[in-house]
C-alpha cells in the first residue's frame, strides 16, 4: 500500500498555512477580551461598524428603487431618512473612534498600519458621504455640486471628478468608493483582531506602584521602570 501523497509542497497547503499564521483563529474570534475593553472609549468603533451595515443596507435598498420612489413614497422617504441618520451616527461614532485612539497612541506596538487604516478609511468616508449629497436630485443636491464645482475646478481636479456629472457622481457613491472604503475597513478590523486594541496608557499611580514595591523593612525600593501589565491593572 502505497503512502498517501506529501500535499505540504502545493501552493494552497503553503497559502492556509500563511493565513492561520498570520490570523490564528483565537485571535481572529477570540473567546474572551482584556478586561480594559469594557471602557466606554472601545465602544465607538464597533457602533462605526453597526452604522456602516445600517448604511449600506439602506444604501442598496435606495439604489434598487431609485428617487422616483424615495422622493414620494412613504416608505421610500423613511428609508432615504434611515439612510441619511446612519451615515450621521457613522460619522459622531467615527470621529469619536479617531480622536480617542489618537489621544491614547493607537499606533503603539507595532500598531501603526491598524492606525493608518482607519484615518484613510475616515477620509474615504468623507469622499463617499459628499458624493451621497451630490446625488439626491433635488435642489440641495444642485446648489450643493454648484459650489464644490468651483473649489475643485481651482485645485485642478475638476477634469478627473466633475461634481456636475450625475453618472460619475452615481457610479463614485454606490460601486468605487464603497469598495475601496469596504476593503480598508475589512483589511483596518483584520490588523485590530491580529494585533488586539491598544492597551490603555498606565497612570501615575500605577506607574509608582510598579517602580516601588515595599521591602520587608517597609523602605520603598525601585523595583524596575516598566509599567503594569494593563490586563493586571484593569483587573
Amino acid at each position: 500500500m502505497s503512502a498517501p501523497p506529501d500535499d505540504t509542497g502545493m501552493w494552497t497547503a503553503r497559502l492556509r498555512e500563511r493565513a492561520v499564521a498570520t490570523l490564528p483563529p483565537d485571535r481572529l474570534l477570540p473567546d474572551r477580551q482584556p478586561a480594559y475593553v469594557a471602557s466606554w472609549i472601545y465602544v465607538f468603533g464597533v457602533t462605526t461598524l453597526a452604522a456602516l451595515l445600517i448604511v449600506l443596507g439602506t444604501g442598496a435598498v435606495l439604489v434598487l428603487r431609485g428617487p422616483q420612489w424615495y422622493h414620494v413614497s412613504t416608505v421610500g422617504h423613511f428609508v432615504n431618512g434611515l439612510h441619511l441618520w446612519s451615515v450621521e451616527l457613522f460619522f459622531f461614532a467615527m470621529v469619536i473612534h479617531l480622536w480617542g485612539k489618537f489621544f491614547m497612541a493607537a499606533w503603539r506596538g507595532h500598531r501603526s498600519m491598524t492606525w493608518v487604516t482607519g484615518a484613510i478609511a475616515f477620509l474615504g468616508s468623507i469622499g463617499t458621504a459628499f458624493t451621497g449629497y451630490a446625488i439626491q436630485s433635488n435642489f440641495d443636491s444642485q446648489w450643493i455640486t454648484t459650489q464644490a464645482k468651483d473649489g475643485l475646478n481651482s485645485v485642478g481636479v475638476g477634469a478627473w471628478f466633475n461634481v456636475l456629472d450625475y453618472g460619475q457622481m452615481l457610479l463614485f457613491h454606490v460601486t468605487l468608493l464603497p469598495a475601496v472604503l469596504g476593503v480598508l475597513v475589512v483589511w483596518h478590523v483584520l490588523l485590530v483582531r491580529r494585533r488586539g486594541v491598544v492597551v490603555p496608557f498606565a497612570t501615575d499611580a500605577e506607574i509608582l506602584h510598579a517602580g516601588h514595591q515595599e521591602t520587608p523593612d517597609g523602605a520603598g525600593s525601585p523595583a524596575g521602570s516598566t509599567a503594569p501589565n494593563a490586563e493586571e491593572v484593569a483587573s
